[in-house]
């Protein structure tokens, strides 16, 4: 059987979470998140967050969240403005635009962001009333191509935000892997200081479904449940998402999970850099693109699953290796075994 790097959700979920699962089967709780496991499980992120004034909403999945938060935020003259590798733009069937909100795309070379990519957009749309009215920053930590926000550039850009009148979204969904990456220097306090909405995603990251968002900003926080409701996201049994976000959140779980499949993608990228390989984009996440031959690629497809992310020119691509929280030693010794066969 074929190991897959194609996701980091081919698992079902943590031995802890099922545990729980069937512990708690046959208790009676309360539905629609007022579970006491909904309940506690909020209470540990706020903890987290040491920010007892966000709110908190457990919903099913990434495109969910996305959707629910910026049709909320964004009045139907108003528009988001993502990065162009965007799990908005590329990932979600045009879900946003289907709410009636443009999404407005910049090129970067890494993914992410930055102060000086927005301002053009802004100055080209001045145009009142004319034009859409650029409102909501759309980043995601650690971005499609695997990059990470260190500090000082989500401080300027929270500034820059805030200056302008934008309201600033981090999708989450590899929030943890962001976080735990040997060079990160933020912390989830700061990121909750930093951002208007931002969500913890569990799906990526050892949960079977779910993902946490988190409301900071007071004024975005008023009626967000009839939102949840009317998108189809309040689940009856709410309790299966308080469970998983519980026990996540217990001894820093989440963030060990991520770590791990973060050291286990570094093994392997370092492995392949000892032998003279390129990459894409230089990534410490759980997400690594390197750039190798066609030949090699049909070698390891032998072995293993992944997508070819972009043809480089007729003899090569860049592939993307995804790592998860149950990534074995023994599938990256097998990757590194071959890598080191063939590129000797």
């Amino acid at each position: 059987m074929k190991f897959s790097f194609k996701n980091d959700y081919s698992e079902g979920c943590h031995p802890n979470i099922l545990q729980a699962l069937v512990q708690s089967n046959f208790e009676q709780q309360a539905g629609y998140g007022e579970d006491e496991y909904s309940l506690q499980a909020k209470k540990l992120i706020k903890e987290k967050i040491k920010n007892q004034d966000s709110e908190i909403y457990l919903v099913s999945g990434g495109t969910q969240a996305n959707l629910i938060v910026i049709s909320a935020i964004l009045r139907p003259y108003q528009c988001v403005i993502s990065a162009a590798p965007g799990h908005i733009l590329n990932n979600e069937t045009g879900a946003i635009e289907a709410t009636g909100h443009k999404v407005l795309s910049i090129d970067t070379q890494d993914g992410k962001l930055r102060p000086s990519d927005i301002i053009p957009v802004l100055e080209s749309h001045g145009n009142i009333p004319h034009q859409v009215m650029p409102k909501l920053v759309y980043i995601s930590n650690s971005t499609e191509l695997g990059t990470v926000y260190l500090a000082h550039e989500l401080e300027e850009l929270s500034e820059f935000c805030r200056q302008k009148g934008l309201y600033l979204f981090m999708d989450g969904a590899r929030l943890g892997h962001g976080l735990t990456c040997e060079i990160n220097d933020l912390t989830l306090e700061r990121v909750a200081e930093l951002t208007d909405i931002f969500y913890l995603g569990g799906t990526k990251n050892g949960a079977l479904i779910g993902e946490a968002i988190v409301i900071n900003n007071k004024e975005l926080q008023p009626d967000f449940a009839f939102n949840i409701k009317q998108k189809g996201a309040l689940l009856a049994k709410g309790r299966l998402l308080g469970i998983q976000f519980m026990e996540l959140m217990k001894d820093d779980l989440y963030f060990d999970l991520a770590k791990h499949a973060n050291v286990q993608a570094m093994k392997i990228k370092n492995a392949m850099k000892e032998r003279g390989v390129q990459f894409l984009s230089d990534t410490y996440t759980n997400q690594i693109f390197p750039i190798i031959s066609n030949e090699l690629i049909e070698i390891l497809l032998e072995h293993f699953e992944f997508f070819v992310w972009k043809k480089i020119d007729d003899q090569s691509s860049a592939i993307r290796l995804i790592t998860s929280w149950n990534t074995s030693d023994k599938a990256v010794e097998r990757f590194i075994e071959i890598i080191k066969k063939e590129l000797q």
